[in-house]
């Protein structure tokens, strides 16, 4: 009889034992996931997935990154080397690698605007699972959940999984090698760390030396955390550095190892060389006064942004919005982070995650700060580093104020919140884009704040919960305003520059009408078409449709066909590719007849060739309507002038 009694006993206490464990695992990230933990994941990214990809048919394609793609999608060379036509005479002036999803999307799909913005959608909705597998194996599921939803809720994270540049790819890469790096840290093995080498290296192929910030976070996270001897880990870091390099530096050398006839020549480079290209013309030249490092291109101010720069770039204006909304959340994180963790062993995973996402947001703000100029954009990087310590912070926190180690412990979660939700207001209050949200922030950060501050028998762990909840809500409320607004072309950004809210020249030029038609695939202007049909009907035989001085003359034509064209000077126009004797033999040789020149560039010695022996063609030829006269179509028959 009395055996009874001690069974029920037992099965209580064992059911008390696993609500005891499951509570522990909020806190600790470890365990399988409660269902409640599964569907909020999902309903996150089924929110990011409808943000990203709302009205995608009617995304605005990067106009010179668009024609590159499609160029990609229809030649292999073109694919390989990153060629601007597809024929593949002169590449574009980036590397390949971050282009080659959207190309392989057309090559699939057609060439269609959405299939070029497909990848980019899928790329911001991975990035949000991996931080929240990333965050959860590190600082728990409550915040993981957090760090998901503030990364969804970044507004230049929104504007930019909606728009066709490299750098969500980026994102996402260096998210995955963040997680592997953590993984190393905590279980000492060899194989995720040379993952996190593997995914740096390819996050070089998309977006260069900007993949290689984070090496020396990385290995200083390592050497700091990682078990096993000094020896040991110094020498598993040079072996992360070296997968890293020797990743990144594929194709690198498969360009060297092809001969030059055999693939295009290289933008940017008076050198043809592959590494003027990645350090000088995109690296040593974009800081100090060097234009021309290595062999590079000068950049011009079609290639050459000199905003956002300086120490307070990430809470100016128009970047502070995108971006900066959890700052002084994530810097009060990084900072108690450390702090709290001072006397735990030295492989603590808790302290290990605040030593990455703090040196993550540390060095990228000192990079871009000291720059020459910055795209608003190029911040979507910082985003996953600000989204985990606000998540890892307020898990924290919360611990903190449940189970205090010390009496001012408890008082750090409601001013995290206080000041955070205080900050949000500052943000919105040089535009008042979202003046009706004012009043509900403010009433649920002081519900939040009163109710983590009230103490007594009244005051559960559900009531404390959904103060907790009410502060989250406060904190990313306004940004989520800002990320949705991305929906609307007026509040999108630009092609070229894409932001969220009623900031940037783009909204300036737009404030007052109705939005221009986005850039997209296969939808030439009525000019371009009949231009395209002009050419097409005059062409007797030549390799290239038309040779047009820089990029930029070339690119609605290339979004528009997949007819090869000659763009002398490629993206600035400066290029010397080809040069007046190059021209001179293709004009000969029957492989070019007609040049398009263009007022928006510069004089080069080809474009002078070209109004030297060229006979000007009449707009009337094959416009139906008369132009602004920026753009001069010549005949370059060998017979003409």
């Amino acid at each position: 009889m009395a055996t009874v009694p001690r069974a029920r006993e037992t099965g209580a206490h064992r059911r008390r034992a696993d609500r005891s464990r499951r509570s522990d695992a909020l806190d600790a990230g470890w365990g399988t996931p409660a269902r409640w933990e599964r569907v909020s994941l999902l309903g996150v990214l089924a929110a990011a997935a409808l943000l990203y990809g709302w009205g995608l048919k009617h995304a605005a394609v990067h106009p010179y990154y668009g024609a590159a793609v499609r160029s990609m999608a229809t030649s292999r060379r073109a694919f390989l080397f990153g060629g601007l036509d597809p024929s593949g005479t002169i590449s574009i002036d980036k590397t390949p690698g971050g282009f080659w999803p959207d190309a392989a999307s057309v090559w699939i799909f057609g060439p269609h605007t959405w299939a070029v913005a497909l990848p980019h959608v899928l790329e911001g909705v991975l990035t949000t699972y991996v931080l929240h597998r990333t965050v959860r194996a590190w600082a728990g599921p409550v915040a993981a959940l957090i760090a998901a939803l503030a990364l969804t809720a970044t507004p230049v994270t929104a504007a930019l999984d909606r728009a066709t540049v490299p750098d969500e790819l980026l994102t996402l890469l260096l998210v995955l090698a963040a997680g592997a790096l953590l993984t190393a840290a905590r279980s000492g093995r060899l194989l995720p760390l040379l993952a996190c080498g593997m995914w740096v290296g390819l996050a070089f192929q998309a977006k260069m030396l900007q993949a290689w910030l984070l090496l020396p976070v990385f290995v200083a996270v390592y050497l700091l955390t990682a078990p096993g001897g000094a020896l040991r880990r110094v020498g598993r870091a040079v072996l992360l550095g070296a997968t890293a390099l020797a990743v990144s530096s594929s194709w690198l050398l498969l360009v060297l190892a092809t001969r030059p006839a055999d693939r295009p020549y290289l933008d940017g480079t008076t050198n043809n060389n592959p590494f003027t290209l990645v350090f000088g013309y995109n690296g040593i030249s974009r800081f100090g006064g060097d234009a021309g490092a290595l062999g590079a291109v000068p950049g011009t101010s079609a290639s050459r942004t000199t905003g956002n720069t300086g120490w307070g770039m990430l809470v100016n204006h128009t970047v502070g919005p995108q971006i900066a909304w959890l700052l002084p959340l994530a810097v009060l994180a990084a900072l108690l982070g450390v702090l709290w963790r001072a006397g735990q062993p030295r492989g603590d995973l808790a302290r290990a995650g605040f030593l990455l996402w703090g040196g993550w947001l540390a060095l990228h703000v000192a990079v871009f700060s000291t720059s020459n100029g910055n795209h608003a954009y190029y911040t979507a990087v910082i985003a996953p580093a600000l989204a985990a310590l606000g998540g890892g912070g307020l898990a924290t926190f919360w611990r903190e104020h449940r189970a205090p180690r010390a009496a001012w412990h408890r008082a750090v979660l409601p001013a995290a919140i206080a000041l955070t939700s205080g900050w949000a207001l500052l943000l919105d209050a040089h535009t008042l884009f979202v003046a009706w949200l004012l009043p509900v922030v403010v009433m649920l950060a002081l519900c939040s704040v009163a109710a983590l501050c009230r103490r007594g028998p009244r005051t559960g762990s559900r009531q404390r919960a959904w103060a907790l909840a009410a502060g989250v809500a406060a904190v990313l409320v306004l940004p989520t305003a800002w990320a949705v607004s991305s929906t609307d072309p007026l509040y999108a950004g630009a092609a070229t520059s894409p932001l969220a809210g009623p900031v940037g020249g783009n909204y300036a030029d737009l404030h007052g009408h109705e939005p221009t038609s986005s850039t997209g695939l296969s939808t030439p202007s009525a000019r371009d078409k009949a231009l395209l049909a002009y050419l097409t009907a005059h062409r007797r035989g030549e390799k290239y449709l038309l040779a047009t001085q820089a990029a930029y003359t070339a690119e609605p034509l290339l979004r528009a066909a997949s007819d090869p064209l000659l763009v002398m000077g490629g993206f600035t126009g400066l290029t010397p590719f080809p040069n007046a004797a190059q021209l001179s033999t293709l004009v000969g040789e029957h492989q070019v007849r007609y040049a398009m020149l263009t007022t928006q560039r510069p004089s080069t010695p080809a474009t002078t060739w070209v109004e030297g022996h060229c006979s000007r063609v009449s707009p009337r030829a094959y416009e139906e309507r008369r132009t602004d006269g920026s753009f001069t179509l010549y005949d370059c028959r060998p017979t003409a002038g």
